[in-house]
Protein backbone atom coordinates (compact mmCIF):
# COMPACT_ATOMS: atom_id res chain seq x y z
CA UNK A 1 0.00 0.00 0.00
CA UNK A 2 1.33 3.53 -0.77
CA UNK A 3 2.93 5.10 2.44
CA UNK A 4 0.11 8.14 2.18
CA UNK A 5 -2.69 6.09 2.50
CA UNK A 6 -1.78 3.30 5.05
CA UNK A 7 -3.28 3.80 8.16
CA UNK A 8 -1.28 5.00 11.07
CA UNK A 9 -1.98 4.25 14.88
CA UNK A 10 -1.02 6.63 18.24
CA UNK A 11 -0.07 5.66 21.42
CA UNK A 12 -3.34 6.71 22.39
CA UNK A 13 -6.69 7.02 21.02
CA UNK A 14 -7.92 6.29 17.35
CA UNK A 15 -5.93 5.97 14.62
CA UNK A 16 -5.56 7.62 11.36
CA UNK A 17 -7.30 5.87 7.81
CA UNK A 18 -4.33 7.37 5.78
CA UNK A 19 -1.35 10.23 6.65
CA UNK A 20 -2.87 13.21 5.21
CA UNK A 21 -3.61 16.01 8.13
CA UNK A 22 -5.66 19.73 7.62
CA UNK A 23 -2.94 22.23 8.95
CA UNK A 24 -4.48 24.18 11.52
CA UNK A 25 -5.17 27.68 9.23
CA UNK A 26 -6.10 30.56 10.84
CA UNK A 27 -9.01 31.90 9.13
CA UNK A 28 -10.73 34.87 11.36
CA UNK A 29 -14.63 33.35 10.27
CA UNK A 30 -15.87 32.84 13.75
CA UNK A 31 -17.52 35.67 15.80
CA UNK A 32 -15.58 38.01 18.37
CA UNK A 33 -16.63 36.40 21.10
CA UNK A 34 -15.37 32.96 20.17
CA UNK A 35 -18.66 31.28 19.13
CA UNK A 36 -18.57 29.16 15.82
CA UNK A 37 -20.05 30.31 12.76
CA UNK A 38 -21.95 28.16 10.08
CA UNK A 39 -18.60 29.71 7.84
CA UNK A 40 -16.04 27.99 10.21
CA UNK A 41 -17.93 24.79 10.34
CA UNK A 42 -18.25 24.46 6.40
CA UNK A 43 -14.83 24.92 5.89
CA UNK A 44 -13.60 23.01 8.40
CA UNK A 45 -16.07 19.64 8.07
CA UNK A 46 -15.64 20.14 3.88
CA UNK A 47 -11.96 18.90 5.09
CA UNK A 48 -13.02 15.82 7.08
CA UNK A 49 -15.65 15.06 4.29
CA UNK A 50 -12.55 15.72 1.47
CA UNK A 51 -10.88 13.05 3.00
CA UNK A 52 -8.16 14.30 5.64
CA UNK A 53 -7.78 11.60 8.17
CA UNK A 54 -7.25 14.00 10.92
CA UNK A 55 -9.12 17.49 10.93
CA UNK A 56 -7.48 20.04 13.53
CA UNK A 57 -9.09 23.65 14.17
CA UNK A 58 -7.66 27.00 13.84
CA UNK A 59 -5.39 28.37 16.76
CA UNK A 60 -8.48 28.71 19.11
CA UNK A 61 -7.51 30.85 21.66
CA UNK A 62 -7.99 29.90 26.15
CA UNK A 63 -7.97 33.13 27.00
CA UNK A 64 -9.72 35.97 26.06
CA UNK A 65 -6.29 38.10 26.30
CA UNK A 66 -4.49 35.57 23.90
CA UNK A 67 -6.86 36.26 21.16
CA UNK A 68 -4.27 37.08 18.02
CA UNK A 69 -6.99 37.80 15.38
CA UNK A 70 -10.00 38.87 14.85
CA UNK A 71 -13.48 35.98 14.33
CA UNK A 72 -11.10 33.92 16.33
CA UNK A 73 -12.51 30.98 17.59
CA UNK A 74 -12.53 30.05 21.22
CA UNK A 75 -12.34 27.31 23.80
CA UNK A 76 -11.78 29.41 26.97
CA UNK A 77 -15.69 29.48 27.98
CA UNK A 78 -18.51 27.18 28.66
CA UNK A 79 -20.39 29.54 26.25
CA UNK A 80 -18.65 27.76 22.94
CA UNK A 81 -19.26 24.14 23.80
CA UNK A 82 -22.63 24.03 21.94
CA UNK A 83 -20.26 24.82 18.20
CA UNK A 84 -17.33 22.73 19.70
CA UNK A 85 -19.95 20.04 19.73
CA UNK A 86 -21.38 20.32 16.66
CA UNK A 87 -18.27 21.14 15.17
CA UNK A 88 -16.48 17.68 16.63
CA UNK A 89 -19.65 15.43 15.34
CA UNK A 90 -19.79 16.38 12.31
CA UNK A 91 -15.64 16.11 11.72
CA UNK A 92 -16.03 12.57 13.62
CA UNK A 93 -19.01 11.41 11.50
CA UNK A 94 -16.88 11.80 8.30
CA UNK A 95 -14.06 9.39 9.60
CA UNK A 96 -11.52 11.97 10.54
CA UNK A 97 -9.98 12.36 13.47
CA UNK A 98 -10.93 15.50 15.65
CA UNK A 99 -8.56 18.28 17.24
CA UNK A 100 -8.84 21.16 18.86
CA UNK A 101 -5.78 23.53 18.73
CA UNK A 102 -5.32 25.09 21.63
CA UNK A 103 -3.82 29.00 21.53
CA UNK A 104 -2.36 31.73 23.23
CA UNK A 105 -0.90 34.75 20.98
CA UNK A 106 0.62 36.27 24.29
CA UNK A 107 3.11 39.22 23.13
CA UNK A 108 1.37 38.83 19.38
CA UNK A 109 -2.38 40.20 21.10
CA UNK A 110 -2.94 43.15 19.51
CA UNK A 111 -3.71 45.71 22.43
CA UNK A 112 -7.03 47.32 19.92
CA UNK A 113 -8.26 43.85 19.47
CA UNK A 114 -8.15 42.96 23.21
CA UNK A 115 -8.58 46.23 25.00
CA UNK A 116 -5.74 46.12 27.09
CA UNK A 117 -1.92 45.84 27.03
CA UNK A 118 -1.10 41.56 25.55
CA UNK A 119 0.89 39.48 27.74
CA UNK A 120 4.41 38.09 27.50
CA UNK A 121 6.94 36.15 29.95
CA UNK A 122 9.20 39.19 29.82
CA UNK A 123 8.24 43.05 29.36
CA UNK A 124 8.69 43.63 25.63
CA UNK A 125 8.85 47.23 24.23
CA UNK A 126 8.07 46.24 20.22
CA UNK A 127 5.06 44.45 21.29
CA UNK A 128 4.09 47.00 24.85
CA UNK A 129 4.08 43.59 26.46
CA UNK A 130 3.88 43.59 29.76
CA UNK A 131 5.53 40.78 31.93
CA UNK A 132 3.29 37.84 33.59
CA UNK A 133 3.31 37.41 37.00
CA UNK A 134 4.28 33.96 38.88
CA UNK A 135 0.58 33.77 39.72
CA UNK A 136 -0.27 34.73 36.35
CA UNK A 137 1.86 32.09 34.27
CA UNK A 138 -0.18 29.36 36.80
CA UNK A 139 -3.17 30.53 35.41
CA UNK A 140 -2.43 30.44 31.92
CA UNK A 141 -1.36 27.06 32.56
CA UNK A 142 -4.54 26.18 34.53
CA UNK A 143 -6.67 27.98 31.53
CA UNK A 144 -4.45 25.45 28.98
CA UNK A 145 -5.64 22.69 30.60
CA UNK A 146 -9.16 23.81 31.34
CA UNK A 147 -9.18 24.35 27.62
CA UNK A 148 -8.25 20.42 27.04
CA UNK A 149 -11.37 19.29 29.31
CA UNK A 150 -13.48 21.72 27.69
CA UNK A 151 -12.38 20.18 24.00
CA UNK A 152 -13.02 16.55 25.21
CA UNK A 153 -16.20 17.76 26.55
CA UNK A 154 -17.06 19.23 23.65
CA UNK A 155 -16.38 15.49 21.73
CA UNK A 156 -13.09 15.77 20.10
CA UNK A 157 -10.31 13.17 20.36
CA UNK A 158 -7.70 15.94 21.10
CA UNK A 159 -5.88 18.85 21.44
CA UNK A 160 -2.54 19.90 19.73
CA UNK A 161 -0.81 22.89 21.77
CA UNK A 162 0.30 25.74 19.33
CA UNK A 163 4.20 26.01 20.87
CA UNK A 164 5.19 27.50 17.23
CA UNK A 165 5.09 31.08 15.10
CA UNK A 166 6.10 33.18 18.22
CA UNK A 167 3.51 32.72 19.88
CA UNK A 168 3.12 32.74 23.81
CA UNK A 169 4.76 28.89 24.51
CA UNK A 170 7.15 29.92 21.93
CA UNK A 171 8.05 33.08 23.64
CA UNK A 172 8.49 31.21 26.76
CA UNK A 173 11.06 28.98 24.65
CA UNK A 174 13.06 31.88 22.99
CA UNK A 175 15.63 32.97 25.30
CA UNK A 176 15.60 36.52 23.50
CA UNK A 177 12.09 36.87 24.48
CA UNK A 178 12.38 34.97 27.93
CA UNK A 179 14.14 37.01 30.80
CA UNK A 180 12.29 35.25 33.75
CA UNK A 181 14.46 34.59 36.71
CA UNK A 182 12.14 32.09 38.11
CA UNK A 183 11.44 28.13 37.31
CA UNK A 184 9.98 29.59 34.35
CA UNK A 185 12.82 31.45 32.95
CA UNK A 186 16.68 31.10 32.03
CA UNK A 187 17.93 27.48 31.28
CA UNK A 188 16.04 25.48 28.60
CA UNK A 189 14.51 23.01 30.79
CA UNK A 190 12.89 26.12 32.97
CA UNK A 191 12.02 27.72 29.85
CA UNK A 192 10.00 24.50 28.52
CA UNK A 193 8.53 23.92 32.22
CA UNK A 194 4.95 25.69 31.16
CA UNK A 195 4.74 23.58 28.10
CA UNK A 196 5.32 20.30 30.06
CA UNK A 197 3.16 21.36 33.24
CA UNK A 198 0.35 21.68 30.92
CA UNK A 199 0.78 18.60 29.04
CA UNK A 200 0.81 16.49 32.61
CA UNK A 201 -1.91 18.70 33.92
CA UNK A 202 -4.35 17.34 30.81
CA UNK A 203 -2.92 13.91 31.55
CA UNK A 204 -4.23 13.99 35.22
CA UNK A 205 -7.13 15.21 34.20
CA UNK A 206 -8.57 13.64 30.36
CA UNK A 207 -9.35 10.39 29.81
CA UNK A 208 -6.63 8.18 28.98
CA UNK A 209 -7.34 7.95 25.40
CA UNK A 210 -7.06 11.74 24.81
CA UNK A 211 -4.68 12.58 22.38
CA UNK A 212 -1.93 15.15 22.69
CA UNK A 213 -0.49 16.68 20.28
CA UNK A 214 2.16 19.75 20.19
CA UNK A 215 3.65 21.90 17.01
CA UNK A 216 6.88 23.18 17.05
CA UNK A 217 8.62 25.56 14.47
CA UNK A 218 12.47 25.80 14.59
CA UNK A 219 13.31 29.09 13.96
CA UNK A 220 12.18 32.98 13.98
CA UNK A 221 11.00 34.51 17.39
CA UNK A 222 14.20 34.50 18.85
CA UNK A 223 14.07 30.57 18.82
CA UNK A 224 17.50 28.54 18.33
CA UNK A 225 17.58 25.21 16.10
CA UNK A 226 19.87 23.27 18.54
CA UNK A 227 17.57 24.35 21.35
CA UNK A 228 14.15 23.32 19.33
CA UNK A 229 15.45 20.11 18.47
CA UNK A 230 16.49 19.17 22.15
CA UNK A 231 12.94 19.96 23.23
CA UNK A 232 11.64 17.83 20.29
CA UNK A 233 13.56 14.69 21.43
CA UNK A 234 12.87 15.55 24.65
CA UNK A 235 9.46 15.61 23.98
CA UNK A 236 9.04 12.44 21.86
CA UNK A 237 10.78 10.23 24.05
CA UNK A 238 9.19 11.34 27.01
CA UNK A 239 5.89 9.35 25.82
CA UNK A 240 3.62 12.26 27.48
CA UNK A 241 2.81 13.14 23.74
CA UNK A 242 0.48 11.15 21.07
CA UNK A 243 2.26 13.66 17.72
CA UNK A 244 4.90 16.34 17.19
CA UNK A 245 3.99 18.53 14.26
CA UNK A 246 6.83 20.84 12.86
CA UNK A 247 6.27 23.87 11.29
CA UNK A 248 8.64 24.34 9.15
CA UNK A 249 7.24 27.41 6.26
CA UNK A 250 8.94 24.87 3.48
CA UNK A 251 10.08 21.10 3.88
CA UNK A 252 12.78 20.97 1.30
CA UNK A 253 14.80 24.01 2.62
CA UNK A 254 17.92 24.44 4.81
CA UNK A 255 18.19 26.09 7.87
CA UNK A 256 18.38 30.13 7.98
CA UNK A 257 20.95 29.97 10.28
CA UNK A 258 24.17 29.34 8.77
CA UNK A 259 25.67 27.43 11.72
CA UNK A 260 23.37 24.63 10.36
CA UNK A 261 23.49 25.13 6.64
CA UNK A 262 24.24 22.03 4.71
CA UNK A 263 21.05 19.60 5.05
CA UNK A 264 17.57 20.46 5.28
CA UNK A 265 16.18 21.85 8.00
CA UNK A 266 13.46 17.99 7.90
CA UNK A 267 16.63 15.88 8.51
CA UNK A 268 17.16 17.53 11.80
CA UNK A 269 14.31 16.00 13.45
CA UNK A 270 13.67 12.99 11.54
CA UNK A 271 17.17 11.96 12.63
CA UNK A 272 15.98 12.29 16.13
CA UNK A 273 14.65 9.81 18.55
CA UNK A 274 10.99 9.46 18.81
CA UNK A 275 10.21 6.94 21.48
CA UNK A 276 6.19 6.05 20.37
CA UNK A 277 5.59 9.62 19.20
CA UNK A 278 4.56 9.99 15.62
CA UNK A 279 6.53 12.96 13.67
CA UNK A 280 4.91 14.98 10.86
CA UNK A 281 5.85 18.37 9.33
CA UNK A 282 3.72 21.35 7.56
CA UNK A 283 4.87 23.79 4.91
CA UNK A 284 4.69 24.41 1.29
CA UNK A 285 3.51 20.83 0.39
CA UNK A 286 1.79 21.60 -2.50
CA UNK A 287 1.42 18.67 -4.65
CA UNK A 288 1.24 14.63 -4.54
CA UNK A 289 4.98 14.79 -5.34
CA UNK A 290 5.52 17.22 -2.48
CA UNK A 291 3.87 14.88 -0.41
CA UNK A 292 5.40 11.72 -1.58
CA UNK A 293 8.89 13.19 -1.19
CA UNK A 294 8.22 14.38 2.10
CA UNK A 295 7.45 10.83 3.16
CA UNK A 296 10.46 9.66 1.85
CA UNK A 297 12.29 12.32 4.36
CA UNK A 298 11.07 10.16 7.45
CA UNK A 299 8.29 11.20 8.86
CA UNK A 300 5.56 9.74 9.78
CA UNK A 301 2.47 12.30 7.75
CA UNK A 302 2.45 15.23 6.12
CA UNK A 303 0.03 18.25 7.40
CA UNK A 304 -1.64 20.48 4.11
CA UNK A 305 -2.52 23.91 4.30
CA UNK A 306 -2.70 26.13 0.78
CA UNK A 307 -3.30 22.67 -0.85
CA UNK A 308 -5.98 22.23 1.60
CA UNK A 309 -7.98 25.05 0.62
CA UNK A 310 -7.62 24.98 -2.76
CA UNK A 311 -8.80 21.64 -2.93
CA UNK A 312 -10.62 19.94 -0.05
CA UNK A 313 -11.00 16.93 -1.36
CA UNK A 314 -7.04 16.66 -1.82
CA UNK A 315 -6.84 13.09 -0.22
CA UNK A 316 -9.57 11.83 -1.50
CA UNK A 317 -8.34 12.76 -5.17
CA UNK A 318 -4.68 10.93 -4.39
CA UNK A 319 -6.33 8.05 -3.36
CA UNK A 320 -8.52 7.87 -6.96
CA UNK A 321 -5.10 9.04 -8.65
CA UNK A 322 -1.73 9.50 -6.76
CA UNK A 323 -0.23 11.29 -10.01
CA UNK A 324 -3.48 13.83 -9.76
CA UNK A 325 -2.57 16.76 -10.74
CA UNK A 326 -3.89 19.40 -7.66
CA UNK A 327 -5.27 22.59 -8.38
CA UNK A 328 -2.74 25.63 -8.86
CA UNK A 329 -3.10 28.97 -7.60
CA UNK A 330 -3.86 31.60 -8.63
CA UNK A 331 -7.74 30.84 -8.82
CA UNK A 332 -10.63 32.55 -8.58
CA UNK A 333 -12.55 34.00 -5.87
CA UNK A 334 -15.37 32.00 -7.10
CA UNK A 335 -13.38 29.05 -7.03
CA UNK A 336 -12.69 29.26 -3.21
CA UNK A 337 -15.83 29.77 -2.26
CA UNK A 338 -17.25 26.96 -3.64
CA UNK A 339 -14.07 24.91 -1.71
CA UNK A 340 -15.87 26.09 1.52
CA UNK A 341 -14.27 29.89 2.25
CA UNK A 342 -15.77 32.88 3.31
CA UNK A 343 -15.57 36.38 2.13
CA UNK A 344 -13.85 36.90 5.45
CA UNK A 345 -11.45 34.16 4.60
CA UNK A 346 -10.80 35.33 1.00
CA UNK A 347 -9.63 38.72 2.35
CA UNK A 348 -7.53 36.98 5.03
CA UNK A 349 -5.62 35.48 2.46
CA UNK A 350 -5.56 37.98 -0.13
CA UNK A 351 -1.86 38.39 0.12
CA UNK A 352 -1.34 34.79 -0.38
CA UNK A 353 -1.10 34.90 -3.90
CA UNK A 354 -3.93 31.84 -4.34
CA UNK A 355 -6.27 34.64 -6.35
CA UNK A 356 -5.76 36.30 -9.46
CA UNK A 357 -5.29 40.24 -9.50
CA UNK A 358 -8.15 40.28 -11.50
CA UNK A 359 -10.25 37.66 -10.15
CA UNK A 360 -14.14 39.38 -9.38
CA UNK A 361 -15.67 39.78 -6.12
Amino acid sequence: MNSLLSPLSFARGPSLKNRFMLAPLTNTQSFEDGKLSDEEFRWLTMRAEGGFALTMTCASHVQAIGKGFPGQLGVFSEDHLEGLKRLSSKIKANGSVAICQLHHAGMRSPEDLIGQRPVCPSYNEEFNARALSTNEVEKLRDDFIEAAVRSEKAGFNGVELHGAHGYILAQFFSPEINKRDDQYGQSLSNRSRLLYEIIDGIREVCSKDFIVGVRLSPERFGLKLNEITTLAEELMTSNKIEFLDMSLWDVFKEPEDEEFKGKKLISYFTELERGNTKLGVAGSIKSPLDAEKTMVEGVDWVMLGRAAILQHNFPKLYEADSSFSPVQAPVSKEHLRNEGLSDKFIQYVGNWKLTAKSSKA
